[in-house]
């Protein structure tokens, strides 16, 4: 038993790390749910009338705030489970075992988790949104259009994030190289950006950015693999602007578990598995602080 507390003290925080560094939809992670169970959160929507005149004789006009709570249903349960043997851990240092909880974290669960958050983003009906094939002579426009939108909604300009595919932030890079020089030193130069126009650019690769997802069962025949797959109409998305306040990300996490060969009844191993219950969501009273643009 001791085994098993030590080793899941070693990869938890590691773990964490991992998933943490391999997100990219980690930085959208804004709202805070109070998750007290079951499969729904709540969220707090109110409505209220706007200034009216002041009268000097009758003083104040009466006005009325409306409350209600919006039920969310978290319709994402995920998991795995691996099992390494108790030799092949031992004669590889612990590395077995670590290697392999470390690399399901950082190119199965974060690319999943990330493609199905962005394709809810994309598919809520009401969000901004553009379509057509960018170019070098096009990108800037497309995405003046998408803050110009924004703007007029009056989404805050503090803390939106660019979230665009290498293709199209290498389109990007071409159109604004004459605007812009960095060097690191003489020897070294450097044409990347992290910000653009006041936004956070994060670079997202294609697989994960599809207007629609399918997750795969694991059972079926077809889809032992599990994982995600493009849905049959999805699009693909050149860029996203959200703002995170837009957006929730609503992840109910079980804790990896770890069982040493010595709990594990069925083969002399360690047995890991892994969980996630999670959902994403657009907020229906900030629709505008999402902008999608896709490819027609």
């Amino acid at each position: 038993m001791s085994n098993s507390i030590s080793l899941a003290q070693k990869y938890l925080p590691m773990l964490d790390e991992t998933y943490q560094l391999s997100s990219l939809t980690a930085p959208l992670d804004y709202n805070v749910v109070d998750y007290s169970g079951g499969n729904v959160v709540k969220i707090f929507k109110t409505s209220m009338q706007g200034l009216a005149d002041y009268d000097r004789n009758t003083g104040f006009v009466d006005g009325s705030v409306t409350g209600s709570w919006e039920t969310l249903t978290l319709k994402r349960d995920r998991a795995r489970s691996f099992i390494i043997d108790r030799m092949d851990n031992d004669e590889t240092l612990d590395q077995a075992f670590g290697s392999l909880a470390g690399e399901f974290i950082r190119t199965k669960v974060a690319p999943e988790v990330d493609a199905y958050r962005f394709s809810a983003y994309a598919s809520t009906e009401g969000i901004g949104s553009a379509s057509g094939t960018l170019t070098e002579s096009t990108i800037i426009d497309a995405i003046d259009a998408a803050v110009q939108a924004m703007d007029e909604n009056e989404v805050p300009y503090e803390d939106r994030i660019l979230f665009i595919t290498p293709a199209n932030y290498a389109l990007l890079k071409k159109a604004t190289a004459d605007m812009r020089f960095a060097s690191v030193n003489d020897s070294q130069l450097n044409s990347n950006f992290e910000m653009y126009d006041g936004m956070r650019v994060v670079k997202v690769p294609q697989r994960r950015f599809k207007t629609a997802v399918t997750l795969c069962d694991g059972s079926s025949s077809d889809q032992l693999d599990g994982g995600f797959t493009p849905a049959e109409d999805a699009k693909d998305i050149n860029f996203m602007i959200i703002h995170p306040c837009a957006v929730l990300q609503v992840p109910k996490h079980t804790l990896p578990r770890i069982f040493s060969p010595e709990e594990n009844q069925k083969a002399d191993a360690w047995k890991f598995d892994y969980r996630i219950y999670h959902d994403a969501f657009v907020l229906p009273n900030k629709l505008s602080g999402v902008y999608l643009h896709a490819k027609a």
